[in-house]
């Protein structure tokens, strides 16, 4: 892309909002809140906030589907990457292919698992089989994966906001003293809590309906815009991306330190998607909604349709570069784009989109962002009380009923609700401060695209790894995975970070995990005798620990192009095989650090029956 030395950044003199554009995010904001309260009907109980009384349509499961995982990620980051020099649409096969592989996984393995009975979440299906201990630790995976991934994408949208509304910010923290950053990811976070406390799961859904509606006009918005001021409009924008090799799909490289390959597609999203679909509950609550696994089936996938939303953001890419091209660059534009080149979209949205459709498409990020946060918390809040606050409750209330105590059901109701919305202000508030963090953690990432999809595998090997040991009703019980799963989380970060700082984290972490199995397995099993089993899960875990410790000293290598040029000194592993490393790690030390069920399994229908512990 051409550009011209320009001033350094200033964000207010690049453009801004006028009142036309203001008037449209309101009317947005106004209109989908009242369609989420028209549609999301009352709350009276749990089965509503959080499955939507299991009344909710398949098609508007599957456009909250996509307008969660399109997310502002790939609305805004994904056209940055293909207009800079070299990109291309490589990036689509990752869900063209792994994608694909993993809606059929779990539509036709996974829906039908789950509809056995009413549960609320896939932790409910793997609490069945392992019980709460284990259900406790997928929780807490969850809530960590979800926090990092789904932060990530707040602070992308953040740094959209500190373009389109650099005035109004600039004029906000003169006042307040708060940063435009802090601001941006207090909006979001505030409209986010409105629309969940409205009408839980439901309004999720029918409001990420709307938002994707939205999003889709600023898409249109957008390459229309570019092709109004290029003659041969669409024609000659794709001719020329065509020309320069944009259009470029495939990539069958072998090299493992490339995320954006056919085989990783193959192999490591197949896996990773299949986590995320099924087993994640930021995806998972939402088809649970359906009144049955054939409509829930429906959802999942038809929304594979997500991937010709990415092919349009993709386009815009495109459209962008052309712009560019013949337009450089200059002045604070120039700076602020070289600072952060993902903040080429809203360059041009502040400086090229007419007024009024600018404010349609700030709608647009706006709501990606929205759709992404209000999800998560509702997951987050569902999955804490049913893993954490619920199971204690109910104990109590059966030692009260044990007393001849009447217990006023209508109120405990009530009571669970209320802090069903606390906990999602909770959660709000600690996914706005890891947002605000995660401009430090950017840093090491050349795109957001990469940083938000690299935040989200640190905890997916390990979900699906708890899956499908409940699935396969192997002959053990829950104990192994309790330790698998934080393994498999620290196997991810050994594979991640190689600073001299993470090497003390990963030492630190590894003589705890040493000092825990020493006073909780290994002295209590000496204490009756070491049988075969102790001694091979206590060796095991050892040379796991001791190859955690190799790789995050030397788990870099030398990257070299197909002439042999050398690319990187220290080189490290693509974040596109994590989950697919995790999930071995999880899986096989689940069953290796495990004991011998003694119970029988709670259903003799295939696979672990299941139970409403929430």
């Amino acid at each position: 892309m051409q550009t011209q030395a320009g001033a350094a950044p200033d964000f207010a003199s690049i453009g801004g909002f006028g009142l036309l554009d203001w008037a449209v995010v309101l009317g947005f904001l106004v209109l989908t809140t009242w369609i989420g309260h028209r549609m999301s009907g009352s709350q009276a109980s749990m089965h509503d906030f959080f499955l939507g009384g299991r009344r909710l349509p398949w098609y508007a499961v599957s456009a909250s589907i996509i307008a969660t995982e399109i997310s502002a990620v790939t609305f805004i980051s994904l056209p940055s990457v293909v207009a800079k020099d070299g990109g291309n649409f490589t990036y689509l096969q990752l869900g063209l292919v792994g994608g694909l592989i993993a809606r059929a996984v779990v539509a036709y393995v996974l829906v039908p698992a789950y509809f056995e009975r009413e549960i609320y979440s896939p932790y409910d299906y793997m609490a069945a089989r392992f019980g709460m201990g284990a259900r406790r630790v997928v929780t807490a995976l969850f809530a960590l994966g979800g926090v990092l991934g789904q932060a990530a994408r707040v602070y992308l949208t953040a740094l959209v906001l500190e373009v389109l509304l650099a005035p109004e910010l600039a004029s906000f923290e003169r006042v307040t003293g708060i940063s435009p950053l802090v601001a941006s990811v207090l909006a979001v976070a505030l409209v986010a809590v409105a629309w969940t406390w409205m009408g839980g799961i439901a309004a999720v859904v029918w409001t990420d309906a709307v938002l994707f509606l939205v999003f889709l006009a600023g898409i249109v918005i957008t390459v229309v815009t570019v092709a109004s001021h290029v003659d041969g409009g669409v024609v000659e924008i794709a001719h020329q991306g065509w020309e320069a090799g944009k259009f470029r799909l495939w990539n069958f490289d072998t090299s493992l330190t490339e995320p954006f390959t056919f085989w990783a597609a193959l192999i490591g999203i197949a896996v990773w998607n299949t986590g995320q679909y099924g087993t994640d509950q930021l995806m998972a609550q939402r088809f649970f909604c359906c009144s049955g696994p054939r409509e829930a089936r429906k959802a999942v996938l038809s929304a594979y349709a997500a991937m010709g939303v990415t092919l349009l953001v993709g386009f815009v890419g495109i459209s962008l570069w052309v712009w560019y091209r013949a337009h450089p660059m200059q002045g604070a534009a120039l700076s602020i784009y070289q600072e952060q080149p993902d903040k080429i979209f809203p360059i041009y949205l502040v400086q090229e989109v007419p007024a009024g459709l600018r404010g349609l498409v700030m709608a647009g990020v706006f709501a990606t962002a929205i759709s992404s946060l209000d999800s998560i918390m509702a997951a987050l809040s569902q999955t804490t009380l049913s893993a954490f606050i619920l199971p204690k409750r109910e104990r109590e209330l059966e030692a009260r009923r044990a007393l001849g105590e009447v217990i006023d059901e209508a109120a405990e109701t009530k009571r669970t609700l209320k802090l069903s919305r606390i906990l999602v202000v909770v959660f709000a508030v600690l996914l706005s401060l890891v947002a605000v963090g995660m401009d430090w953690v950017a840093e090491h990432y050349d795109s957001i695209l990469k940083l938000a999809l690299a935040m989200a595998t640190y905890t997916a090997g390990g979900l699906l790894a708890g899956f499908a040991l409940a699935f396969f009703r192997l002959p053990i019980d829950g104990r192994g995975y309790t330790w698998s799963a934080p393994l498999s989380v620290l196997t991810v970060f050994t594979l991640a970070w190689h600073q001299p700082l993470a090497q003390q984290i990963a030492l630190v972490a590894v003589v705890l995990f040493l000092i825990a199995w020493v006073f909780w397995r290994l002295v209590p099993a000496l204490s009756r005798g070491l049988n075969r089993r102790d001694s091979l899960s206590t060796v095991g875990l050892f040379l796991l620990l001791a190859a955690l410790l190799w790789t995050s000293r030397y788990g870099t290598f030398a990257q070299y192009d197909a002439s042999g040029v050398l690319l990187a000194e220290r080189a490290k592993l693509s974040f596109v095989w994590y989950p697919l490393i995790g999930t071995l790690v999880a899986f096989f030390y689940g069953w290796l650090l495990s004991g011998p069920r003694t119970d029988a399994p709670v259903s003799s229908l295939p696979g672990p029956g299941i139970v409403n512990d929430a």
